[in-house]
């Protein structure tokens, strides 16, 4: 892009930045932050192909007044982790929605998957699920009791293994996107495939209704959380293979960036989600309404976190800029 072109596009904003870090307290800490991060974003486009100019010594000194405003208000910041959870991560889900859309899209044709393919071949639920695992769950059935491999463990060291895992898979999910998001792609339909695995063998022993109520107490923000995951790991591999007018490294960190904030903000749902698999999942004799209850909770954490707080972020991000 001609220097020219890129400060006939950027001009207003880099005036109207100027203007506002004249008069920093007027400025909430949420604007001070996004006005930095704009900056720096064109100073390192700047210094990459502009370098040695005196648009590149400008953008710089901008980014080192935002820079010194922030570092000055830091102490006085007190909400900043409750920021992160309501405003910034709910945010940034608003901006990945393609990416989320594209993810839960992979996820459901693994299912789909592997649910037929499960259906007409007998031995592809063992491939993927493991003789050892069908075995001991066809024994359990026998028994009278699916769901003892809930049971198995103590529950405070099955909350550690399962969360650990849980969020080892989202890491992964997410870590995977550095393959220009094919790995991610690899990864949730991989969990999806095993997932539509594990539902049919219930589903050919005539219990997919009694049991798929108890594996949704815990699913229920599980799978949504590795979906969510995944479309971070989508939002750094298309900053791969979409770096628009930015160098492609930095739009990898960019991406990066943005992806590891949104993986970072499911570490709860891991850990909610651990301790419904470890301390409530087990309780199979629980009544339908206690397990609707809890799914219905669950599903409504979801559906807030996906939807509600992003466009309460979103309308939050649109005034502040206006």
């Amino acid at each position: 892009m001609k220097q020219a072109l890129f400060v006939k596009i950027n001009q207003s904003n880099w005036e109207d930045y100027e203007k506002k870090l004249s008069s920093p307290a007027k400025l909430s800490s949420e604007e001070l932050s996004k006005i930095y991060v704009h900056l720096t974003e064109d100073l390192a486009f700047a210094k990459a192909k502009y370098e040695q100019t005196e648009l590149t010594r400008y953008l710089n000194q901008l980014a080192l007044r935002a820079h010194n405003l922030i570092y000055k208000n830091k102490p006085e910041e007190k909400s900043r982790i409750w920021r992160f959870w309501v405003q910034e991560v709910p945010f940034e889900i608003y901006r990945s929605y393609p990416q989320l859309l594209f993810a839960f899209i992979i996820m459901s044709v693994g299912i789909l998957i592997g649910f037929l393919s499960s259906v007409y071949d007998d031995t592809f639920v063992r491939l993927i699920m493991g003789d050892g695992y069908v075995d001991m769950t066809l024994e359990n059935i026998r028994k009278g009791d699916p769901m003892a491999v809930y049971k198995s463990a103590p529950s405070d060291l099955m909350f550690l293994g399962i969360t650990i895992n849980n969020i080892k898979v989202s890491i992964m999910a997410f870590a995977m996107g550095i393959f220009f998001s094919i790995g991610t792609g690899y990864v949730l339909f991989q969990n999806g495939v095993m997932l539509g695995a594990f539902h049919h063998l219930f589903f050919a022993q005539g219990l997919f209704d009694s049991t798929i109520l108890t594996i949704w107490l815990h699913g229920t923000l599980e799978i949504s959380a590795i979906v969510i995951a995944g479309a971070a790991g989508l939002v750094m591999g298309n900053s791969l293979l979409f770096p628009d007018t930015y160098p492609r490294l930095h739009s990898l960190k960019v991406g990066a960036r943005r992806g590891l904030k949104i993986v970072i903000g499911l570490f709860p749902f891991f850990i909610v989600a651990g301790f419904i698999e470890s301390f409530i999942t087990r309780n199979t004799e629980w009544s339908l309404a206690a397990k609707v209850v809890i799914i219905a909770v669950s599903a409504f954490i979801v559906i807030s976190y996906l939807f509600l707080l992003p466009y309460y972020a979103y309308r939050k991000h649109a005034t502040t800029t206006d």
